[in-house]
């Protein structure tokens, strides 16, 4: 137990040092590059039965992506929920089937063409028509959590490299790791912990970071 927790830590404080090395995205934007129009609900919770009859919670947010860079784009994203309690959770982890289909009925009105974020395809088409409204879930996380932030990736093709301030090449040199611009959105988490279904989250702003 030990051993994870101190392997835990080492990977925080690693991260740690490559957010204090890492550059910031660009003011303004290469000729080449181009990033997604975002807007996004506010994570919320979902509560599903298994077949068991067992209750799982999990957690999800919407993003509606618009591309107008004037041509059509790639799209490979990667979404993490991250806990002050040194928890990582990628989206759609041991997430079942009827957790989106819960999703997309509670929805239904609001975002008639909901899509999975593992069905959403792996390109953006140009233009306001072509906008696409994603649900993005993660399984609950720790009741002690007071603060998360979520990461969502793949919506620029914004790139930088720096080097691995530990890994070292067979020639010496530190090996090189590649930064996408990424979204950060940061949540403060209140409420008793015992009552899981009433936790709130306090919305305490976003910004554009390359991870």
């Amino acid at each position: 137990m030990k051993g994870f927790v101190y392997g835990t830590f080492s990977v925080f404080v690693l991260m740690a040092c490559l957010c204090l090395a890492a550059p910031e995205p660009a003011i303004i934007p290469g000729p080449r590059d181009w990033t997604l129009d975002v807007t996004f609900e506010h994570p919320q919770q979902i509560v599903v039965l298994t077949e068991k009859g067992k209750s799982l919670r999990f957690w999800y947010t919407i993003v509606t992506l618009t591309n107008k860079s004037g041509r059509d784009v790639d799209f490979f994203p990667n979404c993490d929920l991250m806990t002050d309690t040194f928890h990582i959770l990628p989206a759609g982890k041991s997430t079942p089937t009827g957790v989106f289909e819960g999703i997309k009925r509670r929805h239904l009105r609001k975002y008639p063409f909901l899509e999975a974020l593992d069905k959403a395809g792996n390109k953006m088409l140009e233009g306001e028509d072509n906008a696409k409204d994603i649900a993005v879930i993660w399984p609950d996380f720790d009741e002690k959590v007071k603060n998360i932030k979520v990461f969502i990736s793949g919506l620029s093709n914004e790139t930088a490299a720096i080097d691995h301030p530990v890994e070292k090449d067979g020639e010496g040199k530190a090996v090189k790791v590649y930064l996408r611009k990424t979204l950060e959105l940061n949540y403060s988490v209140s409420g008793d912990a015992v009552l899981r279904s009433d936790s709130r989250l306090s919305y305490k702003g976003k910004r554009w970071i390359m991870r």
